[in-house]
């Protein structure tokens, strides 16, 4: 009733042929959204309060828990909306902001974990010089940047959708709103925001990616020319949280580019579950990997829960 209705909300879609037990599937979302937010939150809290964690790698580790927040906090009102109360409507205003956060989120991710594979060379390929290159002044500085890179590039695509006109279905794809859902409704030339998001992903996760790897390639080229095997062993050890939060991170990135460009013939469900890998995964992950790998955040998760 809606599809000649410009101003009309858009509704959201939750698991199609699913209706029925969205209550129950609805509980494993909302324990893995308390377990982001309890996760990424005591991170946080022990890295504010332990000040032997005041490095730039903690600092970095820091920004990246903070952006899985955001992303969390972003998607989780809609999604357990759609999912408890059946709340599919979404006004158009809130829509593209809750699409702005979410890609701008996402380009932020993929930068921090660049800025953490800097971090690593600068420590383990000159480590006399760590505390003169990577100076508090200097993270801060990194750190806007990476922000400002994510919210300041995301805007040139969402700005459109405020005055683009909508006369197709109002219905989207997913209970949350993506640029790439939204645009597809409107009734005007979107070849602009057909075109940006493809030069943007280039240029931030494509390149973000080859700099990493080649970071690590160099990485590897130093510690092989240890002579030590424990030394070698001790400094690679270093990297394996920051390398398990990449692989994490791009592996759902190119899991849910695959299924999107190769399964078109694949249930609905698939590309549905694929997009809350790729939202809910790394964060989820992310945490965890710290907490197991990395001995400093053991202590103080352990003196937290001793006190």
């Amino acid at each position: 009733m809606w599809s000649n209705n410009s101003d009309a909300p858009f509704l959201l879609t939750g698991f199609l042929g699913l209706e029925m037990i969205h209550h129950w599937i609805s509980i494993p979302f909302f324990v893995i959204y308390f377990s982001i937010i309890l996760g990424n939150g005591t991170l946080l809290f022990i890295i504010w309060n332990d000040h032997s964690l005041h490095e730039p790698m903690y600092y970095f580790l820091a920004v990246l828990a903070s952006t899985d927040l955001g992303m969390t906090l972003t998607t989780m009102p809609t999604v357990l909306g759609v999912l408890v109360l059946n709340q599919r409507e979404i006004a158009h205003g809130a829509c593209f902001i809750q699409s702005y956060f979410i890609h701008s989120l996402a380009i932020v991710e993929s930068g921090v974990l660049l800025a953490m594979s800097y971090d690593r060379f600068v420590a383990i390929c000159t480590p006399l010089h760590y505390n003169s290159i990577l100076t508090n002044s200097r993270v801060m500085k990194m750190a806007l940047g990476l922000l400002l890179r994510g919210f300041v590039s995301i805007v040139p695509p969402i700005l459109p959708l405020f005055w683009f006109p909508y006369c197709h279905s109002h219905v989207l794809s997913h209970a949350f709103c993506l640029h790439q859902d939204v645009m597809k409704l409107a009734c005007a030339d979107i070849t602009f925001n057909r075109i940006y998001p493809v030069v943007l992903v280039a240029l931030t996760f494509f390149l973000d990616a080859l700099i990493i790897v080649f970071s690590y390639v160099l990485i590897l080229k130093t510690v092989m020319g240890i002579a030590s095997g424990e030394e070698r062993a001790k400094a690679l050890n270093t990297c394996v949280s920051h390398i398990s939060c990449v692989l994490v991170f791009y592996i759902t990135v190119i899991g849910l580019t695959f299924i999107h460009r190769f399964g078109k013939h694949a249930p609905h469900v698939v590309h549905i579950t694929m997009s809350y890998v790729y939202f809910l995964f790394p964060p989820f992950m992310n945490p965890i990997i710290y907490s197991i790998k990395t001995k400093q955040i053991q202590r103080s998760i352990l003196r937290l829960l001793c006190v």
